[in-house]
């Protein structure tokens, strides 16, 4: 079936002398996998730099649901990116948010309000001068809401606790370890109300981002199955230090 859609390079890994498997998320059939040929000339329309994390793109492909590996037809950049591969600390979120997705959207199938999330997201970081420090954070918050995992923060009153197994605030601490303090409860609900132009009016030291960070972190893999240790971790929790 000859599908025309946007995607998301999530992941690449070379695959013999001339072909790379690139892992995308797509708008119109989620998550697929591709195996891509890259012609060794400097002049080919398919470009090597088309497939870097979170690159957007206009893809066309002859799409074969029983097939492992689709192939592409057709490939552009859908947004060339202005700022976020020349600028060190967006750099590093963004491969942060390329490897988180990858692991978080392993099964993921067409959910066209997470992809337009996810995008409007990409390009707010790229068009963004500063004021950029909490966007990871906010982002994998907010994202929960499109994974089905979002707690209702109507219900929270100061002094709650968070349950993290159950997405829920709560007066008393659960009979189980996976829970907030008080403290820090208050912290995540106010991340949570939050969106990227007023996550600025949030003020953290190096040390309450980094465990905000590990607190969202938790979270996921109380959620989503098999959920790794992460790579881009240590040099994010680098930043602003």
């Amino acid at each position: 079936m000859l599908t025309k859609t946007q995607a998301i390079v999530l992941h690449s890994i070379k695959y013999g002398e001339t072909h790379i498997i690139v892992d995308m998320f797509t708008r119109s059939h989620g998550r697929l996998s591709f195996i891509v040929s890259i012609p060794k000339s400097a002049k080919a329309k398919v470009k090597k730099q088309f497939f870097q994390p979170l690159t957007m793109l206009e893809i066309e492909t002859d799409l074969r649901p029983k097939a492992q590996l689709q192939k592409l037809k057709d490939v552009r950049l859908a947004y060339p990116f202005s700022s976020i591969p020349f600028e060190p600390r967006k750099l590093a979120i963004s491969l942060f948010i390329a490897e988180f997705l990858y692991y978080a959207l392993r099964s993921e199938q067409e959910n066209m309000p997470l992809f337009d999330y996810v995008v409007d997201g990409i390009q707010w970081l790229d068009g963004q001068g500063d004021r950029f420090a909490n966007f990871h954070l906010v982002f994998l918050m907010r994202l929960s809401r499109f994974l089905g995992f979002y707690p209702n923060l109507e219900d929270y009153v100061p002094g709650d606790y968070f349950d993290l197994r159950e997405s829920v605030f709560c007066n008393f601490p659960p009979m189980h370890r996976d829970f907030l303090q008080p403290q820090e409860a208050e912290k995540v609900q106010l991340m949570m109300r939050m969106d990227f132009p007023t996550m600025h009016l949030f003020r953290m030291s190096h040390d309450e981002r980094n465990r905000l960070l590990e607190v969202a972190l938790i979270y996921y893999r109380l959620h989503l199955t098999d959920f790794p240790e992460m790579k881009s971790v240590a040099v994010l929790q680098s930043l602003y230090a």
